[in-house]
């Protein structure tokens, strides 16, 4: 007779998520794309003339939007690792800009950032409650916690920030800096480098640069919490137990997993990271509260986590991409767009050539076509409207989804109701 399997072994196989379908890519073969990516910037960047699109200004602000937008996606891994679907991400964002800087002018930048968590939990917290505990349908609620945080923070803005000076009913009083950190005589060898011009080896240094040159605290914390969930939530027990929830819920409470716990605890740090993005829009990139701040940021943080296959990596990369584009508003951005275009066709150019290798003909031409058009495009104009500019964020996140929807797998229980007792 064998030996009973007991209901607290959370290492049995059962709990175990099933591995994602089709081929993963190997960390060879990333850097290798990574790499190949890389040389073709550098020579759109030498053609073109637009050294903005990798100088070290370009990439710092790059990190800066990056930052937000990524914190903002780790929340909604938490979350639907779990199984919930957090389309509430934007909302908790909001309340952490508020009570961050609600908390900043008053006792300081750090206690801001504390309470800018909170307060993005406690939006967390509500979403937990609404869709574990009551079962209410997961988008729903997302999009009710987004309508009552923008109402809650428009109705106690005049409250808290009119009467302070450099307060209105919209903006919040200055809150002070958490302070900016750079390598001394890597940032500025690395500038030197960057602006040298030279093929690849510029572009790398700009891209480095970027990463050590003015650089807020909260940006390391951020860029910190990426390995921190992957390991935590792929090498502890902890982590297995969570993402067995958003797998398969009713296996999970047959060996003795507290489903709901894990869900509420998942959902409430995810509210969490999420207002960590928040406040870091609202004292770091800018000191202050502003009403309208995030921007939709929490929609391309959940992009950007559907675009890295519910991964801490690839979420990384997303939000890079994301908050590269973004950057190109703020820093030469007509011309920088214009010769991104050069860049987007030779890309589309690869890809048709790749799927002639592996005999998709009708895509490849399709594909090819595109890049064609896009090409004329480039070759007709000197510079495009500012409205692309604005809108080239939005589109590459329409893009990036629409390619690579075909590789993704999210957790198989994400989004569907679950109620106590079923797995008994």
């Amino acid at each position: 007779m064998t030996a009973p399997v007991s209901p607290t072994d959370v290492n049995q196989p059962t709990l175990q998520p099933a591995a994602p379908t089709g081929r993963r890519m190997s960390w060879p073969v990333l850097l290798l794309v990574i790499a190949g990516a890389l040389a073709l910037t550098s020579l759109v960047r030498i053609i073109t003339g637009a050294d903005g699109i990798t100088n070290v200004s370009q990439m710092s602000t790059a990190l800066q939007l990056a930052v937000p937008i990524g914190l903002a996606g780790l929340g909604g891994l938490w979350a639907e690792r779990a199984g919930v679907v957090n389309i509430g991400l934007e909302g908790m964002m909001i309340l952490g800009t508020w009570f961050g800087a609600w908390a900043g002018f008053q006792w300081g930048p750090w206690t801001g950032v504390l309470v800018g968590i909170v307060g993005g939990a406690i939006g967390g917290l509500l979403h937990a409650i609404v869709t574990v505990t009551f079962n209410v349908n997961h988008i729903v609620s997302g999009v009710a916690i987004n309508i009552l945080a923008l109402g809650a923070t428009r109705y106690l803005a005049p409250l808290a920030f009119e009467g302070h000076q450099g307060g209105s009913a919209k903006q919040s009083p200055p809150v002070d800096s958490l302070g900016h950190f750079t390598i001394p005589g890597l940032s500025d060898g690395l500038k030197s480098l960057n602006d040298q011009g030279w093929f690849l080896i510029s572009d790398i240094a700009g891209l480095l640069g970027g990463l050590v040159t003015n650089v807020s605290w909260l940006t390391l914390i951020a860029v910190a919490l990426v390995p921190a969930t992957w390991w935590i939530l792929w090498r502890t027990p902890f982590g297995l137990r969570l993402r067995s929830c958003g797998e398969n819920p009713v296996a999970a409470e047959s060996l003795g997993v507290n489903v709901y716990k894990y869900k509420y605890l998942a959902v409430i740090i995810s509210g969490g990271l999420a207002g960590l993005g928040g406040v870091f829009l609202s004292i770091v990139a800018n000191p202050f509260y502003l009403e309208g701040q995030t921007s939709g940021r929490g929609y391309i943080g959940l992009a950007a986590m559907i675009f890295g296959n519910w991964m801490p990596g690839g979420l990384a990369i997303g939000a890079g991409l994301f908050g590269y584009t973004d950057s190109l508003n703020l820093r030469g951005g007509s011309a920088n767009v214009h010769a991104l275009l050069l860049l987007g066709a030779l890309l589309l150019l690869a890809g048709a050539i790749w799927l002639a290798v592996r005999k998709k003909y009708v895509h490849a031409v399709i594909t090819l076509v595109v890049g064609a058009l896009v090409f004329a495009w480039y070759a007709g104009t000197d510079e495009v409207p500012n409205q692309v500019v604005s809108a080239t964020p939005y589109v590459v996140t329409l893009v990036v989804l629409a390619l690579s929807a075909q590789r993704l797998r999210m957790p198989k229980a994400d989004g569907m109701q679950y109620r106590k007792g079923q797995g008994k």
